[in-house]
């Protein structure tokens, strides 16, 4: 371990091998680091907080804070931060509350550049980018591959579909169906994240089907429970037309339209 001599950790803290931690920073109870992380100066990790291998934590950020939450008494609620993931200056990760999931959750593979903010109760997946200044409210849940860009805020209770584009400086408000791009304030539906979908390898075959659903949500001006049963009548079942389907379906918020 390099640890820098002004580093201050509780004596409870759990540091793996490999594991460098910068000047100043501080390492609160109850807090465990695994293996090749590096913890840059003046980080603030408060309990109850668990960070996997070979993450990137940059200088000045506060993780495992308590909710800024008025419900919160206190309750023992932790954040869950996965494997390689990059973590920038700035950046505020808040601890849950026992509602909803009960942990703020941050999966493998995620970039959160610097100024971000992830509130309490937030559920994000893997491989997730968060440009500079973006801000989640509480119990946001966010699927894979979705990317955030700078200065968007993002409302409480709201869900990020996987592949979905979110523009700089948008208000979303509503869910953003998987593979989407939604920009504005508030945001509003611009296509299909195309660019996106092609860097990943999506094939021919399903971006026309995605089209296609897409197509008959957003210009058929049907309701979305007819739009529904037609994308499944005239829509090829393809898993990823399934997935845009059933986050539609089981939508609480309503969608971006």
């Amino acid at each position: 371990m390099k640890i820098h001599p002004t580093a201050v950790i509780s004596g409870d803290a759990q540091i793996a091998e490999n594991v460098e931690i910068g000047a100043y920073s501080v390492i609160g109870p109850s807090v465990t680091i695994k293996k090749n992380t590096t913890i840059g100066p003046h980080v603030v990790i408060q309990g109850f907080t668990d960070i996997g291998e070979n993450c990137k934590i940059f200088q000045f950020s506060s993780i495992g804070g308590p909710p800024q939450d008025l419900k919160w008494r206190g309750e023992e609620t932790r954040v869950v931060i996965g494997n390689n993931n990059t973590i920038k200056e700035y950046v505020t990760i808040n601890r849950a509350t026992i509602s909803d999931i009960g942990v703020t959750r941050l999966g493998d593979g995620n970039l959160i550049m610097a100024y971000c903010h992830i509130a309490h109760n937030c559920n994000l997946g893997n491989n997730i980018v968060m440009s500079s200044g973006s801000m989640l409210a509480g119990h946001i849940h966010i699927e894979d591959f979705a990317i955030i860009s700078g200065l968007s805020g993002v409302h409480q209770f709201t869900r990020i579909g996987c592949h979905s584009f979110i523009g700089g400086a948008s208000a979303v408000a509503k869910d953003v169906p998987p593979f989407v791009l939604v920009a504005g304030n508030y945001a509003k539906p611009h296509g299909l994240n195309l660019v996106g979908l092609k860097r990943r390898g999506f094939k021919e075959e399903t971006l026309q089907a995605l089209k296609q659903a897409y197509k008959i949500v957003y210009r058929s001006a049907l309701r979305i429970s007819v739009a529904i049963e037609r994308i499944k009548a005239e829509v090829p079942d393809l898993p990823e037309v399934r997935h845009f389907v059933d986050f539609i379906k089981t939508s609480e918020r309503g969608i971006c339209r």
